[in-house]
């Protein structure tokens, strides 16, 4: 496997492969022609290395157990986060051996997923640095103006917010155990280019979960005050690209990020707060697609498979971009690994937790139970019924569907997910039931309603703020699933009293593949031959790589590993 033996010459030397921009379809030049010295001498190279920051945020290098082929998985936003966050959950099922080892929790300080996780999180969070060291030496001589410093530093602190935020929920303990008082990972806000900075490197340990919690906010309030509605329509190098405000960061993404943050370290008011921002005061729950951002204009689709049928709806805050020539490729593919067997790979299903959830109306528009029968489909549904990997029938999610050419957006933010940490944050801040709780639930749940003025939530519905709450989780669930957040609301609720799963929870036991029984709207919840791992499992975390902790001893090991 790629050892940090191997990283740190990258490190030093990789302006020419970090900043040299995005392959394949987003090439101003070849992806490896400049020499750093060269990297930011033109605005045009500026644009080129800002374009390479999202690169590595989509396709960082994926090293197996052989160490001999190596290949692009979409580590670690491209794809890899959501499917990672997806098979360490309980909601959708692993059907061959492809995630069973996330799935089954036997990864160890030198499997593949994990290893190559916090590998290219950490080549991202070096990318950004790196750029952002070059766009204030670029401003500096003139090169660039000031407005695009401050607009690609921007882009730069968002990414290196969100992927420090993604080590901590797969290898620290979550912020709600003794207020972020225990080993987080090394936030590194400085780039590694030369012998100096791996001695910073080598001399840095594990920063506590608090100490990471703070410099994430610090780099999202910076990145918030840097970034505008819009990425700026004159672009350096050509035409603004369709789509690019979803695909590249804007203040509105950042302040949803925000939201994000604090509602792991669980404050409500924080929560609120920012989500003020991009939430107008007055909604109206039964039109859900007339609720719409103050800052850049973002809302909900009129129906649930509209942030899918586009990957640049006005609901796609922040996506990570792929297309017929730069995507992830079929080990990764969200349509490959998630759709069935014909014409995708069958590999991962949705499981029964999900789809026998209560609180999931068996005519919600998300789902379809004429499906089950295979007659009259609603064209809108999320779920399609097919054959999976082992040619038995499962349901699969509709939200990535392009197959051949591949270039289904990773969606990482969207409006709706505001709305609901939003709705969330206000119920538990109320600590009763609370009007402005429901109408946010309702404005995402109503969308996918039928009938919603006679379906939607009252407060007569709940009796009490838990259960009001518990329904805000439930549909995040509905809403979310197939797009990796389940890991991360398993892991800032491990601690919670009253919603905690109480640590990695059951499953069907992996390569679960006959429906018979087991599927069905309301239905009892079949036996979940898998059993849960407890919190205070040592398997709750991803154990550091083995390199990093041979290369770099400084930094202490996960216990149990």
């Amino acid at each position: 496997m790629k050892s940090l033996k191997n990283i740190v010459p990258i490190l030093f030397l990789a302006v020419t492969f970090l900043l040299s921009g995005c392959k394949k379809s987003l090439d101003l030049t070849p992806y490896n022609a400049f020499a750093d010295v060269t990297a930011f001498q033109t605005p045009e190279r500026c644009l080129l290395a800002i374009n390479g920051v999202y690169d590595a945020a989509q396709s960082g290098d994926y090293d197996p157990l052989n160490g001999t082929a190596h290949s692009v998985r979409g580590y670690p936003f491209g794809a890899a986060s959501i499917e990672q966050g997806e098979m360490r959950g309980e909601d959708m099922v692993n059907i061959a051996t492809f995630y069973q080892i996330t799935y089954q929790a036997t990864y160890s300080t030198v499997s593949p997923n994990n290893v190559n996780m916090w590998i290219n999180l950490y080549l991202l969070i070096n990318k950004a640095n790196l750029s952002i060291d070059g766009f204030k030496d670029a401003q500096a001589k003139g090169i660039i103006t000031q407005a695009w410093e401050t607009q690609y530093e921007g882009e730069c602190l968002f990414l290196r917010a969100m992927a420090h935020h993604e080590l901590l929920i797969h290898f620290a303990r979550p912020y709600l155990d003794g207020a972020g008082n225990n080993l987080g990972v090394p936030y590194r806000d400085y780039s590694v280019s030369t012998p100096a900075g791996l001695t910073k490197v080598r001399a840095q340990p594990r920063d506590l979960v608090s100490t990471c919690y703070t410099k994430i906010l610090v780099d999202l309030d910076s990145a918030e005050s840097k970034l505008g509605a819009a990425v700026p329509v004159t672009v350096i190098g050509g035409a603004l690209p369709a789509g690019v405000n979803t695909f590249r960061a804007t203040k509105a993404a950042a302040i949803a990020l925000k939201m994000r943050v604090k509602l792991h370290k669980g404050d409500w008011a924080g929560v609120i707060a920012e989500g003020n921002k991009l939430i107008p005061t007055v909604i109206n729950p039964l039109s859900p697609s007339s609720v719409v951002s103050p800052i850049g204009g973002w809302a909900l689709t009129a129906l649930p498979n509209g942030p899918f049928v586009s990957n640049t709806s006005t609901e796609n805050m922040f996506s990570i971009k792929n297309d017929a020539l730069d995507n992830t490729g079929v080990n990764a593919a969200l349509a490959q690994m998630f759709g069935p067997n014909v014409p995708g790979r069958g590999l991962v299903a949705i499981a029964p937790p999900i789809y026998n959830l209560p609180a999931w109306r068996c005519d919600d528009k998300r789902r379809d139970t004429a499906v089950l029968v295979g007659t009259s489909p609603n064209p809108n549904q999320m779920i399609l019924y097919g054959n999976n990997n082992a040619n038995t029938k499962s349901f699969f999610t509709k939200k990535y569907t392009d197959y051949v050419n591949q270039s289904d957006y990773a969606p990482l933010i969207r409006y709706a997910e505001v709305l609901l940490m939003q709705a969330e944050a206000v119920a538990r801040n109320a600590g009763a039931i609370n009007q402005r709780a429901i109408d946010l639930l309702n404005t995402v749940r109503n969308r996918s309603l039928p009938t919603p003025a006679a379906n939607q939530y009252v407060a007569a519905n709940f009796v009490d703020n838990f259960a009001l709450i518990k329904a805000i989780l439930d549909e995040r669930r509905i809403e979310f699933v197939a797009e990796g957040k389940r890991w991360g609301d398993i892991h800032r609720l491990a601690l919670d009293p009253n919603f905690s799963t109480g640590g990695i929870p059951a499953k069907v036991v992996n390569g679960f593949n006959n429906n018979t029984g087991a599927y069905g709207c309301g239905s009892v919840m079949p036996t979940l031959g898998q059993l849960g791992i407890a919190y205070s499992d040592f398997r709750f975390l991803w154990p550091i790589p083995q390199d990093e902790i041979t290369t770099n001893p400084i930094i202490k090991q996960n216990p149990g590993y």
